[in-house]
């Protein structure tokens, strides 16, 4: 009986120890062993300056395996991108010239030629040489093109133009003695030079012409704006004769002035000057209010016309024309006109007004 009752509590107490034993076991340790982790060789290392990098400036090319490689998101690529050489020829694209539309120009030789154009700094610099060729003689015959480029450069430019205005064409009603006046121009050439000639005169009704201005004058533009111009001058009329040799110019002003000017030397040696000008204030577009002023000097007295030296005399006009077409417009206004100096006390030797004042009914037009 002792000893079957040391048997059952040894039994007992392996029973009791078995699951503590068992909470204390490395499951791992049951079934198959763990695979051994993989062998794998290293990666190869990326060369710390790549060939691209380096011809940017990035990088140096011979530096050693342990330099830092650059950070590729604080690099300029866009910089890599307009590196790129453009296509030797713009004209013909490497797609065109693939299917035989065109053919490319050879590059230029390295360093042949140099920057000019606006290739060049902000500054005075060589204008780029022109075309050689045309585009359009790889499409058509060049004799042809030739021949229209010409046409072409004779219409928009040096065609011949032949041209008559009158400025003045009126009627002047002023006290005692109506009279009339014109003032006209005309001109052939082209846009530098021209033979022009002009015209001006007055008269009194019943009374006949008072005097008539003829000027034959060679123009050329010297700038947009104006015309050098110089010939002679021929005087008619009751009183003598006389011929100048003519210099001026004419020409529109800053602020749209039309200004003209002039030195008359007469075959006598008179030297006479003159200068005038107007301007048009645009009231709509088509009623248009003119004033303008004219006057007059003299180097020396000219009894024999009438003129003193100094000024002689000065005009004033003001006219409102109304342009039923471009060609032709109707005016109305009022003119005021003064001799001064030896050139009144000339008039009043002769009996005439120093001033005069008279109202105006014209019409101006253009063919």
């Amino acid at each position: 009986m002792t000893r079957l009752a040391l048997l059952l509590s040894g039994i007992a107490s392996l029973a009791v120890a078995a699951p503590a034993t068992a909470q204390s076991m490395d499951h791992s340790a049951h079934g198959a062993a763990p695979a051994p982790a993989p062998v794998t060789s290293p990666a190869p290392e990326a060369p710390s300056c790549p060939p691209e990098h380096a011809a940017m400036g990035h990088c140096t090319a011979d530096a050693g395996a342990d330099q830092e490689a650059p950070d590729h998101g604080a690099m300029d690529h866009g910089a890599m991108e307009d590196a790129a050489p453009p296509p030797s020829d713009p004209d013909c694209p490497p797609e065109h010239a693939a299917m035989g539309h065109c053919t490319p120009k050879p590059a230029p030789a390295a360093g042949a030629g140099g920057a000019s154009g606006t290739d060049l700094p902000p500054g005075d610099g060589i204008a780029p040489a022109p075309p050689a060729d045309w585009y359009a003689d790889r499409l058509f015959p060049k004799a042809e093109m030739e021949h229209s480029r010409h046409a072409m450069m004779a219409e928009n430019g040096a065609q011949k133009i032949a041209f008559l205005s009158f400025n003045l064409a009126e009627v002047q009603a002023r006290k005692g003695h109506d009279g009339y006046r014109w003032d006209a121009e005309a001109w052939y050439g082209g846009d530098i030079n021209r033979l022009t000639v002009k015209s001006e005169g007055e008269g009194v009704f019943r009374e006949g012409i008072e005097s008539v201005e003829t000027q034959l004058l060679y123009s050329r533009a010297v700038g947009p704006y104006f015309n050098a111009q110089a010939g002679i001058r021929q005087d008619f009329g009751p009183g003598p004769d006389r011929t100048y040799a003519t210099i001026g110019f004419e020409g529109l002003a800053p602020y749209w002035f039309e200004v003209e000017g002039a030195l008359f030397l007469s075959n006598k040696g008179d030297l006479l000057a003159r200068l005038e000008g107007y301007y048009d204030q645009r009231i709509t577009q088509k009623l248009i209010l003119q004033p303008m002023a004219e006057v007059n000097f003299a180097v020396q007295d000219v009894p024999e016309t009438g003129t003193g030296s100094g000024l002689s005399d000065v005009e004033l006009g003001l006219r409102l024309r109304y342009e039923i077409v471009k060609e032709f417009a109707p005016y109305v206004g009022v003119e005021w006109a003064r001799k001064v100096g030896d050139t009144a006390r000339f008039a009043r030797a002769a009996g005439e007004d120093a001033d005069s004042f008279s109202l105006v009914l014209g019409v101006k037009g253009w063919f």
